[in-house]
C-alpha cells in the first residue's frame, strides 16, 4: 500500500512512504522538477495568514523575525535540501561514470600491451582465433575414437600400415583445419594481430577523450554540488540566528496564539537543526539495507546522539486508559542514561543500541529521539505499528493520550487526518514534539519519503493514536 505523503509545511517531499520494522521502503525516482499546484499554493497563503492573525499586536520587528524564520523552516530550507540532494546525487552519477570509463581505457591499454608483446614473438599475422580453435579441435578429435587409429598407426610395422598412418594423420589435420577455419569464419573471430592492434589502438583514442569529457563534467557536477550545499548551509545558520533572536524575544509575547505560533516556528527550526547535525555525524551510519523487516545488527554499534535542547512540556495528561508502568513522571528530558537496559521499573528491551534500525527510517528516528531525550527505548521495537504492543510486553505505559517524547504509533492502513493512510503492512511510528493548545500534536519522524531526517507535521486527530510512554 501507498502512503502519499501531503505537502508537510512547505515543499516536504510529496512521495510514497513504507516504514517497515525500522524500514521505510520507497522506490527512488529520478530527481524532477517540482511544479507547486494551486492547493499547495492555497495552503501556503492560508498557513502564512493564520500565522500572521495569530502574531496580531506583536512588534513588527519580532512578527517579521517570526514570519522569516517561518518561511525559512517550510519553503526556503526544504527546496534548498531538495536541491542540494539532487546534485549530489549528479556528482555522484557522473563520478562514478567517469571512473567506469576510466578503467575501460586501462584494460585496452593493458590489452595493446599483451598484443604487442605476443607480435614480438610470433609476429603479427598469427591469427590467435583459428590457432585456438584449432587447438580445441585436435583436443576434441584425439579424445575421440581416431585415437584408436593412431594408436594402431603408431605401432605399425609395414608398409603398408605406414601408409595407412600417413593417410589417417592427413585426414586428422584436414579435419582439424576445416574445423578451426568453420568455427572462426562463423563466430567471426578470424582477425590477424595487426588488425586487432588497430581496433585496439582507435577503442584507446576514442575512450581517452570520453574520460577526458567525463572528467571534466565530474568535476563540474561536483562544484555545483558544493555550491548547493554552501547555500543551504547559509539558510540553516540564517535560521539559527533567526531562532536564537526569537528565543531571546519571546518573553515580549503576552498573549496565548502568539507563543503558540512562536513555539511552532522555533520547534520546526529546531527539528531541522537536528536534521543537519544528524548527517554530519559519524554515529549515524547504520545498516542502509532496504530489507522489509526489522534486521538483526552485524555490530555492537550504539547510538549516542548529542543531547538536543528540550521542548517545553506539554500540561500533564490525564492518563486513564491503559498503563502497565507505575510512578510516572512527566518531566522531559527523562532520567535514562542512552542504552539503559533497564529504567523506570522495567526491562526497557535496549540491547544493541540503534543498530538495529536501518538508516534514514521511521524506527531509526524514533530510537535517535527517545534517546536524546533520555527516555526508556528498545533495540527491537518492531515495524512502525508493533512498537505500542512491544512497549506494553516490556511493561512501558501506553495509552492514546499524548505529551512531549511519546512514540506515536500508526496502526496499520491507520488514515490520518484524511491526508494520508499509514501502510498496510508495516504502520508507522514518529514522536511527539509539543501537544498545540488546540489538541493537535507537532511531531517529528523519519522516513525516506520525507525530503529530511527528521521530517515534521501536525497531526490534528491525535486521540486517536496509540502513545508509548515510559
Amino acid at each position: 500500500m501507498t502512503r502519499q505523503v501531503r505537502p508537510i509545511v512547505g515543499l516536504m517531499l510529496a512521495s510514497a512512504m513504507f516504514c517497515a520494522g525500522g524500514v521505510a521502503v520507497v522506490a527512488a525516482p529520478a530527481p524532477q522538477a517540482h511544479a507547486v499546484s494551486m492547493s499547495e499554493y492555497q495552503a501556503k497563503v492560508s498557513n502564512h495568514a493564520k500565522l500572521k492573525s495569530q502574531l496580531a499586536g506583536v512588534s513588527s520587528d519580532l512578527a517579521d523575525t517570526i514570519l522569516q524564520l517561518a518561511d525559512l523552516n517550510d519553503n526556503q530550507i526544504p527546496a534548498a535540501v531538495e536541491a542540494a540532494e539532487s546534485a549530489q546525487q549528479a556528482a555522484e552519477q557522473a563520478q562514478s561514470l567517469a571512473e567506469a570509463t576510466t578503467q575501460r581505457l586501462q584494460a585496452a591499454q593493458q590489452d595493446k600491451a599483451n598484443l604487442e608483446e605476443q607480435i614480438k614473438q610470433t609476429g603479427s599475422d598469427y591469427d590467435d582465433a583459428k590457432a585456438a580453435v584449432a587447438q580445441l579441435a585436435r583436443e576434441s578429435f584425439h579424445g575421440s575414437s581416431t585415437s584408436d587409429v593412431l594408436d594402431f598407426v603408431t605401432d605399425s610395422t609395414t608398409a603398408d600400415d605406414f601408409v595407412n598412418k600417413m593417410q589417417s594423420q592427413a585426414a586428422v589435420t584436414r579435419s582439424e583445419s576445416n574445423a578451426a577455419t568453420d568455427a572462426a569464419n562463423e563466430l567471426n573471430t578470424s582477425m590477424n594481430r595487426k588488425d586487432r592492434l588497430g581496433a585496439i589502438e582507435q577503442k584507446i583514442t576514442q575512450l581517452k577523450e570520453q574520460a577526458d569529457q567525463q572528467a571534466a563534467s565530474a568535476q563540474q557536477a561536483a562544484s555545483e554540488a558544493s555550491t548547493k550545499q554552501t547555500a543551504l548551509q547559509k539558510l540553516r545558520d540564517e535560521g539559527t540566528v533567526k531562532r536564537e533572536k526569537l528565543e531571546s524575544q519571546k518573553s515580549q509575547l503576552t498573549t496565548q496564539s502568539a507563543k503558540e505560533a512562536a513555539d511552532i516556528v522555533a520547534m520546526k527550526s529546531q527539528i531541522d537543526s537536528w536534521n543537519n547535525q544528524y548527517n554530519n555525524s559519524n554515529n549515524a551510519a547504520v545498516n542502509p539495507n532496504n530489507n522489509q523487516q526489522q534486521s538483526r545488527p552485524n555490530n555492537n554499534t550504539n547510538y549516542n546522539p548529542a543531547p538536543a535542547p528540550a521542548p517545553a512540556p506539554a500540561p500533564t495528561p490525564n492518563n486513564n486508559n491503559s498503563g502497565g508502568a507505575s510512578g510516572m513522571n512527566y518531566a522531559v528530558p527523562g532520567n535514562c542514561p542512552a542504552g539503559s537496559g533497564y529504567c523506570y521499573g522495567h526491562n526497557t528491551g535496549n540491547t544493541v543500541g540503534g543498530a538495529a534500525y536501518p538508516s534514514r527510517q521511521c524506527t531509526l528516528w524514533a530510537y535517535l529521539r527517545r534517546s536524546q531525550l533520555s527516555l526508556p527505548v528498545g533495540s527491537y521495537m518492531g515495524n512502525g505499528a508493533d512498537w505500542a504492543n512491544t512497549a506494553r510486553g516490556l511493561g512501558y505505559l501506553v495509552n492514546n493520550t499524548p505529551h512531549v517524547g511519546a512514540a506515536m504509533v500508526f496502526a496499520r492502513g491507520q488514515s490520518v487526518g484524511g491526508h494520508w493512510t499509514a501502510d498496510w503492512r508495516y504502520g508507522h511510528v514518529a514522536v511527539v514534539e509539543r501537544v498545540n493548545a488546540d489538541g493537535s500534536v507537532l511531531i517529528s519522524e523519519g522516513g525516506t519519503g520525507f525530503a529530511t531526517f527528521p521530517a515534521w507535521e501536525t497531526i490534528s486527530n491525535a486521540g486517536a493514536y496509540q502513545y508509548v510512554h515510559y
